[in-house]
């Protein structure tokens, strides 16, 4: 299992996980819920109490990721399988990302990648 804090504005909004069969998680936070100012990162992942499931990265992370011959230097630069979506996700989404939406890794459960 592998997990990032999925920051909105440099705001912790939720986490996202990528769990051993492959299969992903997003669950908002209870103080972002809680507050009705935060908005949701995405249309597609509305502000719930309930997680979201998906059998593959969900569309909106997706679309974070760089392609083409981009894709192909950064995954060879990190040592990243083309195939590694949450890899790809979690070594570019933390800087370089167009919007508000910015992903950090979680190491373990207290600590995350600086």
């Amino acid at each position: 299992m592998r997990q990032a804090k999925v920051l909105f504005k440099d705001q912790e909004a939720g986490v996202l996980t990528q769990h051993d069969d492959g299969s992903f998680t997003f669950s908002y936070n209870d103080s972002w819920l809680a507050d009705s100012s935060k908005p949701a990162i995405s249309l597609t992942l509305p502000k719930n109490g309930q997680p979201f499931h998906a059998p593959f990265l969900f569309p909106f992370f997706f679309n974070m990721l760089p392609e083409g011959s981009n894709k192909q230097v950064v995954c060879k630069l990190n040592r990243i399988d083309t195939n590694d979506y949450f890899g790809l996700l979690i070594t570019t989404a933390k800087t370089d990302s167009i919007g508000a939406v910015t992903l950090v890794k979680i190491i373990d459960n207290n600590t995350v990648e600086q």
